[in-house]
């Protein structure tokens, strides 16, 4: 099942434009969305109704994105091994497997099972994690900024599909959410049948090895470190807020109808640009689009701190996706300028691992600065890496101009 060079495309350049596989592959991204924003909907919810201690509620979020900065290495080796399609239909069977252990922790009411199943969840996310890349792959060079940001724009259907998901399965079965987990699972098992659907480019003998610079060489380059940075760090300050707004939200006295419409236009507002970022980055440049998405995220903030009505959270959680975007699709483009074909598996993997690391920091820590310091301090502590941010993208516009001189 995993092998996939039998039935690969062959290595002929694939046509420009959305082709038949991109469009699979943004289908198979927008099924990957609805469990993350069903996740983010109701790990937080079920995790305060079977923790121990009202702290330890984001635990489940926490080893969710723990889980998927510990597979980066197994994902990379398995990438090498069974070429893409293999590789990401192995995600979506231990999705499967996640989503039942999920739905029995819930049946048990056992906390510690709910965060063992999230963190194995987590192997899943790391392989999905890679279909931006593989996107890239599926387009010709002079498409692959719009390849990238509309494969990623099939996230909408997570938009819609997973706050819907949660509200209409939380009270199928004997506790809530229940339901929610069983038709996570069904969702992977259909997203198995989209990505073997998919025709990937084969991948040479050479490019299955560990070859290339060693990944120490990659990863000090500027340009990688800044990718890293927007994508990590830009990622980590949107799951900070957005996994402390289903629980800041009910604090405030919200019913979860109204946290489910904030996370509805959060999402929308992250992927719904994917059909214009990746011009917009041909355009304009990537670090003037990542600049924007630093701009986005310090809206966010400003509104957030000026209320705690339902506009305030919708505006707010808006202007945090339309800002992830720019800096993650930004990011992701500009990792390309880092690596050679031959390596993308460890390159990618450590990016992945940047990427996981942050969420799952700033999922921890997310539910500890709500629950003890409030709605108010944890908007103001995200300015700090944005700021880090801001530093690394003007110091990369001052060393490129150089290294091009030279």
């Amino acid at each position: 099942m995993f092998p996939s060079t039998a039935r690969s495309a062959p290595p002929s350049a694939p046509a420009p434009g959305m082709n038949r596989n991109l469009w699979l592959l943004t289908l198979a991204q927008g099924l990957f969305m609805t469990n993350n924003v069903t996740f983010i909907a109701i790990n937080g919810l079920v995790g305060f109704s079977l923790a121990p201690l009202g702290w330890m509620a984001t635990l489940p979020v926490m080893a969710y994105v723990l889980g998927g900065a510990l597979s980066t290495g197994l994902v990379a080796r398995s990438q090498r091994r069974f070429g893409r399609r293999g590789a990401f239909q192995s995600g979506l069977l231990v999705a499967v497997l996640s989503c039942l252990l999920c739905a029995l922790a819930v049946a048990w009411q056992h906390f510690w099972l709910l965060c063992t199943a999230t963190l194995v969840a987590g192997y899943y996310s790391a392989n999905a994690g890679l279909y931006r890349f593989a996107a890239a792959e599926l387009a010709v060079p002079s498409y692959k900024e719009k390849a990238i940001s509309l494969v990623l724009a099939g996230g909408l259907l997570g938009a819609v599909a997973g706050p819907n998901l949660a509200l209409a399965t939380r009270s199928l079965g004997s506790y809530p959410f229940l339901g929610a987990y069983l038709a996570l699972a069904v969702l992977a098992l259909l997203s198995l049948a989209v990505v073997s659907a998919i025709r990937f480019p084969e991948t040479g003998a050479a490019n299955r090895q560990d070859s290339g610079r060693p990944l120490s060489e990659i990863v000090r380059q500027p340009v990688f470190v800044v990718a890293a940075m927007g994508s990590a760090l830009g990622f980590g300050i949107m799951n900070l807020l957005m996994s402390a707004t289903p629980l800041a939200m009910q604090t405030c006295g919200f019913t979860f109808d109204s946290t489910a419409l904030v996370l509805e236009w959060h999402v929308i507002g992250m992927f719904a640009p994917g059909f214009f970022t990746g011009h917009l980055i041909r355009r304009f440049g990537v670090r003037a689009i990542m600049a924007c998405g630093l701009g986005l995220n310090v809206a966010c903030v400003v509104i957030a701190l000026n209320g705690v009505e339902l506009h305030h959270f919708l505006m707010a959680l808006f202007a945090l996706g339309v800002g992830w975007n720019f800096l993650f699709t930004g990011g992701t483009t500009l990792a390309l300028q880092a690596y050679r074909p031959e390596e993308k598996d460890k390159a990618q993997g450590a990016l992945n691992f940047c990427v996981f690391s942050a969420t799952a920091l700033s999922a921890f820590t997310a539910g500890a600065l709500v629950t003890t310091q409030g709605w108010f301090w944890i908007n103001l502590a995200s300015l700090v890496p944005l700021a880090a941010v801001a530093v690394a993208l003007a110091l990369l516009g001052r060393i490129r101009p150089q290294q091009t001189a030279a």
